[in-house]
């Protein structure tokens, strides 16, 4: 549980700090608003309850009626004092990968271990993986793993002088662009090769090529059979092999490589729990992902990566047929006008977020802390942002993986991670969300409404769901309650992937099968009882909403009950 690590009761710090003017600001904010709101009751204006402490964060902002009065009520001196709820992602690189390393991580907030392959061969990363469950299974914590392919990249050859030569190009000059494997480790200041054959094919005369993440920018003059000759419009330093970017062109790589799919059977031999599948532009790119998967690999999800145009025109069909998605900033910069990307980023957040589908945020969040020990204000802010939006999952890069302070980037993240889900106006999103669709709603729909629902009105410490396959607990966390969902399960694979939903926290439950199967609820729900008290999500007194099935199986979760915990 290492979202638990800073969460302590708001009233007993305020018992304990009764004469700093940060007390007394504490204080004001458990009392009762004077904007004519304190004759006003029922579940919408979350009146104090016995065991209230959980939710001392931002009390009187969650009084609101309306946006605006929301935001004017937030007070920087309320602490956050539930556990975080958004999950976060660590990519794992030389700078983390060792196990003492990854027991600090774990112990700083790290929820999902990403491996890139992009970099380092098989046998790297499946130590790298070995190391990752060593320190979970040290730690007693439920960690999954990511693996995150290359996919159908551009990239630039070799230059003269091998892999670490450089060329200065000069804006205004002249450099060719060749698909002639001759000059695949010859590029030189007046010509350099480029890995996609169809280039001539897709681009006119006029477009724009972005070389390494946009740096440079050449724009086409005239093509040949097998070369673009180029204007160079931004200049500077080019190494060999650099990613290329060919922004509002749609190309015709294939979905996965031949290198992706041996990726790919090396995930699924290593048994990971999620692929994050690169530049996805449509729907047969998922399919033919979950295909390379196979029956072994059935159960993997997939996290589709949107990095380009094509990607953005066909989100709703590849939402569909993803298990969820990144917002994968970096390419996507490049690829549309930087200007564009929050609103890329909110429209896609906000699309997962009806589907009820986990999306991941991702790319330069801390980036700054590659090299500093802290943030930028900015970098504070795009994180809090992204968790306002309504993000599952942040994501942390070369921050964690190969930068100098990678433990206390999580630590960062974690604590802007809670400070922004304080300032959530709950009980607003809930009711968009659950008028978002008029339709007829399923069992476990109605069931997973009625829960949040009751958690809000009673100010519940937490949701307790009995799942299997993590169906109940997912749909308890689409509609975003602001308490944990405590998910118990017996299946350590639901208990993994469940780190993508925001909020849910898995109980992996080992006990014997016992009969009849109302005696083996009622002694998981027992044993979940005693785990939340015994890790500080519950206390005597709390509320407690639970969510069970009304027989053995999949399928039946129809029945809500409220505990007092003893």
């Amino acid at each position: 549980f290492s979202r638990l690590h800073t969460c302590r009761g708001g009233k007993e710090r305020l018992d304990n700090m009764s004469t700093s003017p940060q007390a007394k600001r504490r204080k004001l904010a458990m009392e009762p608003s004077a904007n004519g709101l304190d004759g006003m009751s029922g579940p919408d204006l979350m009146t104090p309850c016995e065991g209230a402490d959980v939710h001392s964060r931002q009390f009187r902002a969650a009084r609101a009626t309306n946006v605006l009065e929301h935001r004017s009520l937030l007070d920087i001196y309320s602490d956050p004092s539930v556990p975080r709820l958004t999950s976060i992602v660590c990519t794992i690189g030389p700078a983390s990968r060792e196990l003492e390393t990854l027991k600090r991580l774990m112990n700083a907030g790290l929820n999902i271990a990403r491996m890139n392959f992009s970099h380092g061969d098989h046998e790297y990363h499946k130590a790298t993986i070995a190391n990752v469950r060593t320190a979970a299974n040290a730690l007693d914590k439920v960690i999954s793993v990511a693996l995150d392919t290359k996919g159908p990249e551009i990239r630039t050859g070799l230059l003269e002088g091998g892999g670490s030569a450089e060329i200065q190009l000069v804006t205004g000059a002249k450099l060719i662009l060749s698909t002639d494997e001759q000059y695949a480790e010859k590029g030189n200041l007046e010509r350099i090769f480029v890995d996609y054959k169809n280039i001539t094919e897709v681009m006119e005369v006029g477009q724009v090529v972005f070389v390494d993440d946009g740096l440079i920018s050449l724009k086409v003059q005239e093509k040949g059979s097998n070369f673009l000759v180029t204007e160079i419009l931004n200049g500077g330093l080019l190494g060999s092999r650099k990613g290329v970017n060919l922004p509002n062109v749609d190309v015709d790589l294939p979905a996965l490589s031949a290198r992706d799919k041996r990726d790919l059977q090396f995930g699924v031999e290593q048994g990971v729990d999620m692929v994050f599948a690169s530049f996805i532009r449509k729907r047969a790119d998922v399919q033919a992902i979950r295909q390379e998967l196979g029956e072994a690999g059935k159960n993997i999800l997939i996290i589709s990566k949107i990095e380009n145009h094509e990607g953005m025109r066909k989100f709703d069909d590849i939402l569909e047929e993803s298990d969820g998605i990144m917002v994968a900033r970096g390419d996507l910069g490049i690829e549309i006008p930087t200007e564009k990307v929050f609103l890329a980023q909110k429209m896609m957040i906000a699309r997962c977020n009806k589907a009820g589908k986990p999306v991941i945020c991702a790319t330069q969040m801390l980036e700054s802390m590659v090299s500093k020990p802290r943030p930028t204000r900015a970098e504070t802010s795009d994180v809090a942002n992204a968790v306002l939006d309504g993000a599952d999952c942040v994501m942390l890069s070369g921050e964690t993986a190969k930068g100098k302070y990678p433990v206390e980037t999580v630590d960062v993240m974690h604590r802007i991670c809670r400070e922004a889900e304080a300032a959530i106006f709950h009980r607003s999103l809930f009711n968009s969300l659950r008028y978002a669709s008029f339709e007829i709603l399923p069992t476990v729909t109605t069931m997973a409404v009625a829960a949040v629902d009751a958690a809000f009105a009673h100010n519940a410490g937490a949701i307790i769901v009995l799942t299997t396959t993590g169906r109940s607990a997912r749909m308890v966390s689409k509609y975003r309650p602001n308490c944990p969902v405590l998910s118990v399960t017996r299946d350590a694979r639901t208990a993994r992937q469940l780190h993508l939903n925001r909020g849910c926290f898995t109980l992996l439950y080992s006990g014997e099968v016992l009969e009849p199967w109302e005696t083996d609820m009622r002694t998981r729900i027992s044993w979940a009882m005693d785990r939340g008290k015994e890790i500080g999500f519950l206390k005597t007194g709390m509320s407690v909403v639970l969510l069970t099935g009304w027989r053995a199986g999949l399928g039946h979760t129809n029945t809500m009950r409220i505990l007092s915990v003893a």
